[in-house]
């Protein structure tokens, strides 16, 4: 093979990072059950495990854009998959200590933190202007498709195979990684930064936390991960509660499939929609309102059934409702800040990882007040998407404040 790869190539490893990063991260809220019978933890406990990845994770994404620009791509990307996958490989090692299997947790999801920043600076500096969306378009896709794999697999395998598995495609990743890809390969190539360092004293970080329109993005993205960690740490647990077994907790697959499909289909409504001459600003809000409104109303209705496949068509379209976002919200940081969306982005991500630490053991605490019901856990996450969408209504913006 050549010694040096093609920019296709580089997307596929990439690619084939973010699909191990999405699948290593539903394996424990599906692993959790078996676990839970193994272990007899409380629901205490299981709401600490899961939350354990977010601390790690909110904790090294600015870590890994800075990182990945002073040391280079290859190796910050390098330690980031492997960190990830020994911690995966781990945990069958240390589950059996609940605090050594907290740590582990907090160790892959620093581990996954530093990736996709440093994905995002390998494609700055590698990929032609032009190709960007395509190979954004691919990653996303991976991510998605990983999910879909793990949810489907996971539940026929033992706990342990499942870690032991994904872990291990990790660890090979690596090192194919180490040893095809060469920074030294690659000059500039129309290098424009997507995660962007603030090298300049212009802009004072104080600026990012004082107008209501970037903070309408913020509470958006913080209402909207809220349900998100909800369903993606505990949906495997519910479904158990409503009497799924191994082979119907596959089903779980279902919404993620949903998300990308919808996704895809919202974003090329919204351009429609702004190539009919709505106003950016209409189109952004309407697809937050679909995006958090939408899926409040399908959580309220989930919570209500106690048929399985009632649940799963509910919290499918709840979670295809959700992409939405991505169309509203999320692409509102160019708009309001087009020279410094990268760091918007940036402090909105952060902000929006915070649910992930606090939806565990939150959940686990309104289910056991509630004695084992968990209508509370599902009307507040409808009650802050409801709110969310209020206020990003009202304050948002498409005009320049940055």
């Amino acid at each position: 093979m050549s010694s040096k790869m093609s920019h296709t190539h580089i997307v596929v490893l990439c690619s084939i990072a973010n699909f191990i990063n999405a699948a290593d991260r539903v394996i424990m809220p599906i692993a959790l059950i078996p676990m839970t019978n193994d272990f007899k933890w409380t629901m205490h406990w299981q709401g600490w495990i899961l939350s354990a990845f977010a601390f790690g994770y909110l904790s090294s994404q600015v870590i890994g854009a800075c990182a990945a620009k002073k040391f280079g791509g290859k190796l910050i990307l390098l330690l980031s998959v492997f960190l990830w996958s020994i911690s995966t490989v781990a945990t069958p090692w240390v589950s059996h200590n609940t605090f050594a299997l907290i740590f582990c947790r907090v160790m892959s999801g620093f581990g996954e933190g530093l990736g996709l920043p440093t994905i995002f600076h390998i494609f700055a500096n590698n990929i032609a202007i032009n190709e960007r969306s395509s190979a954004f378009g691919y990653l996303v896709a991976a991510g998605s498709v990983g999910q879909t794999v793990a949810t489907v697999i996971c539940p026929h395998l033992m706990w342990q195979t499942s870690f032991y598995l994904f872990g291990s495609i990790g660890i090979v990743w690596s090192l194919i990684w180490m040893s095809l890809y060469s920074e030294k390969d690659y000059g500039k190539n129309d290098a424009l930064p997507l995660i962007i360092i603030p090298q300049y004293s212009s802009i004072h970080w104080r600026k990012f936390f004082i107008y209501w329109p970037l903070w309408a993005i913020y509470i958006a993205h913080f209402t909207m991960n809220w349900s998100n960690y909800i369903i993606m740490h505990w949906l495997p647990t519910y479904l158990c509660y409503l009497g799924a077994n191994s082979q119907s907790i596959s089903l779980t697959a279902v919404p993620y499939i949903f998300n990308s499909v919808f996704g895809i289909v919202a974003g090329n409504y919204a351009d429609k929609l702004i190539d009919r001459r709505w106003s950016v600003l209409t189109v952004r809000r309407l697809m937050t309102t679909i995006g958090l409104v939408g899926p409040a109303i399908f959580l309220l209705l989930f919570c209500t059934v106690n048929s399985l496949a009632a649940a799963i068509i509910f919290i499918s379209i709840s979670m295809g409702l959700c992409a939405c976002n991505s169309a509203g919200h999320l692409s509102n940081h160019s708009e309001v800040a087009p020279n410094h969306a990268g760091i918007t982005f940036s402090v909105s991500n952060t902000l929006a990882t915070i649910p992930g630490i606090l939806s565990g053991p939150l959940t686990a605490e309104l289910v056991t007040a509630s004695h084992g019901r968990w209508f509370p856990v599902f009307i507040l996450a409808a009650a802050l998407n409801f709110t969310g969408s209020i206020i990003y209504c009202s304050q948002s913006s498409t005009s320049q404040v940055l």
